[in-house]
């Protein structure tokens, strides 16, 4: 048998209420060619029931055994059962919208550049409302919906939402695909794929409705905590932008600014000021490296400027005064806050 055009890759952990809706948004879809790998990943509620049971209801849908050794681990395990061209992500408390992996496999089919796509999301929870920092994040994440867009957009947050990805399977094979570590593997997976070349984007019809949950990864494992999505920018400012010992300076000297500086110092970049508009920081030395005011930074020069300001509306104010002075954003400087 052929094996099918995209594999869904499904880790499920204690997710009884809700794993059956996933995996049946993504069996109603409009691509009816694919598999889904469910992986119950060590969960002591009803969860593989409910797995087990849309499996003898549904020949694409195959249920693995995680051992609840955790996302990355459940990933890994899936990819190596995968056989298609293209895997996809969902997680087991999302809804894929019913065009979802048809249009993302239109979209790798049509650019061969791409390793993947994403898409643009919906956030949803039933208890109360989304939380406004997550909103603030999906409207940030829903305009990168081109390659130049989401390169430049880079090192400010994750470009892409997981669970709305579709990728090539023999990039993710020939990259190393999820990494095991003390870091956000999906944020260290766009950054690796990006260094080596290739193109990212997001879709632009909303295709994923994603829960909002107090119980997100990203609220309550250490991996998803913001100091270590800073040591993933840095290493990849390091390696990317600041390679051959370009020197820096950091826009910001406070506590994302500095966070910053101290990984950037750790790859071995070369910090040479800081920027700062508090008169209390102007003139003075934090961790030896001067600070100085915006209105001394004269005109781009060798070094590249990090702009790291932790206050969401103070990006595009900075932005908006570096373009006035002559300033290129991917040449001159990047925002990585």
């Amino acid at each position: 048998m052929a094996p099918p055009v995209v594999t869904v890759l499904l880790p499920a952990r204690n997710a009884e209420a809700t794993v059956a809706r996933a995996v049946e948004s993504l069996l109603e879809g409009t691509l009816s060619d694919l598999r889904v790998l469910a992986v119950d990943d060590g969960s002591t509620d009803g969860t593989r029931g409910v797995l087990q049971g849309l499996a003898a209801r549904d020949a694409r849908v195959e249920v693995l055994d995680g051992g609840g050794q955790g996302l990355v681990a459940a990933l890994q395990l899936a990819l190596r059962h995968a056989t298609s061209p293209y895997v996809a992500r969902m997680d087991a408390d999302d809804e894929a919208l019913p065009r979802r992996l048809e249009a993302s496999i239109q979209a790798l089919e049509a650019d061969s550049h791409l390793a993947g796509v994403g898409t643009r999301i919906e956030l949803f929870r039933e208890d109360r409302p989304v939380s406004p920092s997550l909103q603030a994040y999906a409207d940030w994440l829903n305009r990168l919906t081109t390659v130049e867009a989401l390169v430049r957009e880079r090192f400010i947050e994750s470009p892409l939402c997981h669970p709305s990805v579709c990728l090539r399977r023999e990039v993710l094979l020939a990259t190393g695909g999820w990494e095991h570590g003390d870091f956000p593997e999906d944020y260290a997976l766009w950054m690796k794929l990006l260094h080596a070349g290739y193109g990212l984007r997001n879709l632009p019809e909303v295709l994923l409705r994603w829960r909002d949950s107090s119980g997100r990864l990203t609220r309550t494992d250490p991996r998803y905590d913001v100091k270590r999505f800073t040591w993933v920018k840095a290493r990849y400012l390091a390696c990317g932008p600041l390679a051959g010992g370009r020197p820096c300076t950091v826009w910001g000297a406070g506590p994302s600014g500095l966070a910053l500086t101290r990984f950037l110092r750790e790859e071995g970049a070369t910090v040479e000021r800081l920027v700062d508009v508090h008169p209390r920081k102007v003139g003075t030395r934090i961790h030896d490296i001067p600070v100085v005011s915006p209105e001394v930074l004269g005109p781009p020069g060798q070094g590249l400027l990090v702009v790291c300001v932790g206050v969401r509306w103070a990006r595009e104010e900075i932005r908006a005064d570096l373009t006035a002075r002559g300033w290129v954003e991917g040449v001159d400087y990047l925002c990585a806050a």
